[in-house]
């Protein structure tokens, strides 16, 4: 009888201007879930991202990036990947970002889907795209495991 190997967690990143939805999977790395909703505006994110990484046996820490439909990176895939920067000095794990293209349409449907009004979700809204950002990545990285299991899937920057 074959078991699933334990893994330190993942931190998912839902980085936005006003608030950052954060999302952690599970030991087996298969799942994510919703954490909280951190205000971007206090500037007191990074440090609240390094609690949970302490709290919450981190290994890596994933960030969205919303690039453009083209690929493109815009001005808030720029935001995105200056809060990564900052998350690498302060953090003692890994810090990568991942496309997250139109997570936040996706989450706020699902929401929309379960019953939950739009002004009722603005703060849970965020932590469920830092989930799909995070469930994406995890997605990913089985499909590299199942293709060849000692690959390890690239970051997107």
């Amino acid at each position: 009888m074959s078991t699933l190997p334990i893994r330190r967690r993942i931190l998912g990143v839902d980085f936005g201007r006003a608030r950052i939805g954060v999302a952690v999977s599970d030991e087996l790395g298969m799942l994510a879930h919703p954490v909280e909703t951190i205000p971007a505006s206090r500037g007191e994110a990074p440090k609240r991202i390094a609690e949970l990484v302490r709290e919450k046996n981190i290994e890596r820490v994933v960030v969205g990036l919303p690039r453009h439909m083209n690929g493109s990176v815009g001005e808030a895939a720029g935001e995105a990947l200056a809060f990564a920067e900052k998350l690498r000095a302060l953090l003692p794990c890994e810090v990568i970002t991942w496309d997250e293209r139109l997570t936040t349409m996706a989450a706020n449907r699902a929401l929309r889907e379960g019953g939950q009004k739009t002004r009722d979700s603005r703060g849970f809204v965020d932590q469920v795209a830092a989930q799909m950002i995070l469930q994406g990545y995890l997605d990913g990285l089985q499909t590299a495991r199942d293709r060849n299991p000692e690959a390890e899937i690239q970051p997107d920057e």
